[in-house]
């Protein structure tokens, strides 16, 4: 049962007004939706869009240990639904006050739209600044995609620099699993931004787990970045026989799948050279068509 912590101070502006005064019910609605208010912990849920899905156990046993103490200091915002109350800012007060077994917690109760609440949970997630770099990432991704906010918007709205953001946000081109190894903490941001300068995933993901066995510092990382993106440079079959499939594979598939037919890269010292096969006149005039709006002729 809500129970309200303080009373409203009265009906408002709208009581003096002749003509507009509030049924019982509105007041008690309206006081509730104003005021900040005890609500049974079990009926309060995480919001489903939730943008953070790394909590800290340790930092929350920490939270925990400090509301066994002084309370919760700061109410979680909540959003009705029925029976239930849906979070919008204070997730992780949630989490902790379950963990110090509080029955009830203060909320406050608004009356925001899903898509003012999914707005306003990921500036205030992005204002605590205590996301892994990939859940920031995820939310500028969301700002910009669904509430079509610029970099700048972002950036001013917490307090960053743009190419910050922009930095943050290219962690999103990095192989799944690299993501995964920057939210487990085995990689910093730094090497994923390093790595991103790598257009394929595959050799992110070597890349990312030779860092992690060899322990490399970032201008290690960018050493070996810089060398695998020159590869095309050197001969492959001299400094390293893999290298081939390594640097030039992708390439060949991505020519594959934008042509529609098979593609070999050959490599050498000073120069390569592309073969494209075809198997008629007809093929033929058809990769020519496709080369021609390619260069814009």
């Amino acid at each position: 049962m809500a129970v309200p912590m303080k009373k409203g101070l009265g009906r408002g502006l709208g009581a003096l007004i002749a003509g507009s005064e509030l049924t019982n019910a509105e007041f008690r609605d309206q006081e509730k939706r104003n005021s900040v208010i005890m609500i049974d912990i079990n009926r309060i849920e995480p919001n489903k869009a939730q943008p953070r899905k790394y909590f800290d156990e340790e930092a929350l046993e920490d939270l925990a240990e400090s509301i066994k103490t002084y309370g919760i200091l700061q109410p979680i915002i909540v959003k009705e639904e029925g029976e239930y109350y849906s979070i919008i800012a204070g997730e992780r007060r949630w989490r902790a006050a379950r963990i110090a077994r509080l029955s009830e917690i203060p909320v406050m109760v608004k009356d925001y739209t899903a898509s003012d609440a999914l707005q306003i949970a990921l500036i205030e997630n992005l204002q605590r600044q205590d996301l892994t770099p990939i859940e920031e990432a995820l939310c500028f991704r969301r700002l910009i995609d669904d509430f079509f906010y610029t970099q700048e918007d972002i950036a001013k709205k917490i307090g960053k620099d743009r190419s910050s953001v922009s930095y943050t946000i290219s962690l999103l081109t990095l192989d799944s699993r690299v993501q995964e190894f920057i939210n487990e903490g085995k990689l910093s941001a730094g090497h994923g931004r390093v790595l991103a300068k790598l257009h394929n995933t595959e050799k992110q993901l070597i890349c990312a787990e030779h860092i992690i066995e060899r322990d490399l510092n970032i201008r290690d990382t960018e050493s070996m970045v810089k060398n695998l993106n020159r590869a095309r440079e050197a001969d492959p079959r001299q400094s390293n026989p893999g290298r081939h499939s390594f640097a030039f594979k992708h390439i060949e598939d991505d020519l594959k799948s934008i042509l529609g037919t098979k593609v070999s890269i050959k490599n050498g010292k000073k120069k390569g050279s592309i073969e494209i096969e075809y198997y008629s006149m007809d093929e033929l005039d058809r990769l020519l068509e496709m080369l021609k709006r390619a260069g814009g002729q």
